[in-house]
């Protein structure tokens, strides 16, 4: 082992995967009750005071003032307020001293109050900024999502990235942008995952990937959902006529499918029954019209032959 290492074993942290980078693994701080703090700022206001009077009786009392003072004094800044689902990161002289994650009136060493950090333990939202990108086929579309999160390491937030809030915005906007290269926006063969077609997959699929991008940050992904999909405007007229074709033929397949079981239940009961003989040429002639009337766009007129007369 490295001395390098031993000392970082010696702090408690431990290394990331890139070299030369070490994780701040997440720990309690040491404090005492807020109420501690005002008993020693009391006293050191007593001992002031103390100090004043016994000053004019025996000179060896003034001594007392200067103590009170830098007890009082000392007292004062180590006084921490932290609210629910908030955590105060304590960090002195340039060294993690621990978190504080439970609401309520603290004192600690004072010498912390220069660099220590509150951080916000309640749930994020936002909505990333409209990408364009081109999808699996290589058509351009826009995208975007919502993004829950919260943060769940404060150590890992405050010191191994170095603004944990721009990296989540960064690294969710990546992950959006390379979400809409993966899949086709539309799936017209019915066999791929599509962005459009598969909102619960695709959303799965953003959620793990956003996630392993900002583990390294201590942060912790709620949901993730697209908010916004659509063809870019340059091909967004083509790919409708396009959609709507598609639509037009499935309709017709399936009035085309519906069509030719009536005609199969007709022929089937015409047989049965023995209400007519027919022919081919008869049978021919008859599906034809059946198929003109049942899948017609415009209502049909019958035209009835009553037979030939003299």
């Amino acid at each position: 082992m490295t001395e390098s290492s031993e000392c970082a074993g010696d702090r408690g942290v431990e290394p990331l995967a890139h070299p030369g980078i070490v994780s701040v693994q997440t720990r309690p701080a040491k404090t005492l009750p807020g109420i501690v703090g005002v008993l020693l700022a009391l006293v050191g206001l007593g001992l002031i005071a103390g100090g004043g009077v016994g000053a004019t009786v025996a000179g060896g009392l003034a001594a007392l003032i200067p103590v009170g003072a830098i007890l009082f004094i000392i007292v004062l800044p180590g006084q921490y307020v932290v609210q629910p689902n908030q955590a105060l990161v304590l960090i002195m002289f340039g060294r993690y001293r621990g978190t504080v994650t439970k609401a309520g009136w603290y004192v600690v060493n004072p010498f912390t109050r220069a660099a220590s950090r509150k951080v916000s333990l309640r749930v994020h939202n936002f909505t990333t900024s409209v990408s364009k990108v081109n999808d699996a086929e290589g058509n351009p579309i826009e995208i975007s999502a919502v993004v829950v999160w919260r943060v769940v390491d404060t150590a890992r937030a405050i010191f191994d990235v170095d603004d944990f809030e721009d990296f989540v915005y960064v690294q969710s906007e990546t992950a959006i942008r390379h979400l809409g290269t993966q899949y086709p926006y539309d799936d017209f063969d019915g066999d791929r995952v599509s962005l459009r077609s598969d909102p619960d997959t695709v959303a799965a699929t953003l959620h793990t990937e956003v996630q392993a991008r900002l583990d390294r940050a201590g942060v912790e992904v709620i949901e993730t959902r697209l908010n916004h999909l659509a063809y870019a405007t340059e091909i967004a007229e083509a790919m409708l006529r396009r959609q709507q074709a598609a639509a037009v033929v499935a309709a017709r397949r399936t009035i085309v499918e519906g069509a030719v079981g009536m005609v199969e239940d007709a022929l089937e009961l015409l047989t049965e029954r023995s209400v007519v003989e027919l022919d081919q040429d008869a049978k021919a002639s008859l599906v034809a019209n059946l198929l003109v009337v049942l899948t017609s766009e415009q209502q049909t007129t019958p035209v009835v032959n009553t037979g030939s007369g003299r």
